[in-house]
């Protein structure tokens, strides 16, 4: 199967969830593209949407789709968001694109998460695709250090400064058999912003082209 044809297909299935004078949480990368071109054609029927990165919000504008300040706009019905790898328990590894805080955010503040992927993101066990870490500046080597002592082998995202303002970790070499326990110890470590495993919040439904996972 095409990979950008499954992306194609998750996108246009995600359009199933999307109910009428609804807020949309929309959030980031390639698949969530064309979830955008393809919500493009219900803009008159959904009150607007809340974007997880400046390049989603962009691609919203362009769509003439009304993109909503978060607080304004209070619990929304739906997030829509692709993943970086997803395994059998819909536990995900995100922020490839750098987005991973914005995106936690209204996963937290959605009522139903729908994950569109591509096959090609399925994966038995999560850590073979880096794990990002967003973490504020002044803590990257601090971070760094507690992710070597848990067996990870960071490396800095440079020249990358997310719409945050802060930088980005990408943890290597880690093989992750308790995705949620990992995700809770990372979570108390100063510095770090956010963690790219989305296991306590997982998604309620993964599309994988036109299959429901």
């Amino acid at each position: 199967m095409n990979h950008a044809n499954e992306k194609r297909q998750a996108a246009q299935a995600a359009l199933h969830y999307v109910e009428n004078d609804a807020i949309v949480g929309v959030g980031t990368g390639s698949t969530v593209r064309f979830f955008i071109d393809a919500l493009a054609g219900l803009k008159s029927s959904i009150q607007g949407t809340v974007s997880s990165s400046e390049q989603s919000t962009a691609l919203l504008k362009q769509h003439g789709i009304p993109v909503l300040d978060l607080n304004a706009v209070g619990p929304l019905s739906l997030y829509v968001d692709g993943a970086d790898a997803c395994d059998r328990n819909k536990c995900l590894v995100k922020g490839g694109g750098g987005a991973l805080t914005r995106e936690k955010i209204l996963v937290e503040a959605a009522s139903n998460f729908v994950c569109i992927i591509d096959s090609s993101k399925q994966v038995d066990i999560l850590g073979g695709f880096p794990v990002p870490i967003e973490v504020i500046p002044m803590a990257r080597s601090l971070v760094a250090r507690e992710v070597v002592k848990r067996g990870g082998q960071p490396v800095w995202r440079d020249d990358v400064v997310t719409d945050n303002g802060n930088w980005i970790i990408d943890v290597h070499n880690w093989r992750i058999n308790d995705p949620l326990a990992l995700e809770q110890q990372l979570n108390q470590i100063p510095g770090i912003v956010t963690v790219g495993l989305f296991a306590r919040c997982r998604p309620s439904v993964v599309l994988v082209g036109a299959q429901r996972f």
